[in-house]
């Protein structure tokens, strides 16, 4: 029990650094986390484990743990609450297209192209930059009204 307290300090405190050279000085036979993103879940975890640790910092483990893709131990009867407190950030797009009725198909196939040019920026990075977002819907636009221009440019000059 003499280093519990520093154990406590080192989960409220986050203290990867600490908190690893104080489990391979007291369980130096147990298995010892071999990276400090390692140690940092184990941290969390552990703080969303411990009924003693305030719930403030149980439910910020509980939504780091859930946002880098880890399991929570936080109780069932507890996750309302902390969820309250740390809500999930939620990422949308909208996207508007408007045409006349008679240009319909047209609005559909800009909307569906600018769809896919977002589609497209997400699957390459994780939160990409809304300006940068942005920007390629408006290529994709572009590129989809060029055509529809050029398509309606050739019928024009069969006609």
């Amino acid at each position: 029990m003499q280093h519990a307290a520093e154990l406590r300090r080192c989960l409220v405190d986050c203290d990867v650094v600490a908190i690893r050279r104080l489990w391979a000085h007291v369980s130096p036979q147990l298995p010892q986390p071999e990276t400090d993103a390692a140690a940092m879940v184990s941290i969390h975890h552990a703080r969303t484990t411990m009924a003693t640790m305030p719930l403030k910092l149980r439910a910020y483990s509980h939504r780091w743990l859930l946002d880098h893709g880890f399991p929570s131990g936080l109780p069932d009867e507890i996750k309302p609450r902390a969820e309250r407190m740390y809500p999930q950030i939620a990422e949308g797009v909208g996207i508007s297209v408007h045409t006349s009725p008679l240009l319909k198909p047209v609005g559909v196939m800009i909307r569906t192209a600018m769809e896919g040019a977002v589609m497209d920026v997400y699957a390459d990075c994780c939160s990409p930059d809304p300006a940068f977002v942005r920007a390629r819907m408006q290529e994709a636009r572009a590129s989809i009204a060029k055509t529809v221009r050029e398509a309606i440019g050739d019928l024009m000059g069969r006609a």
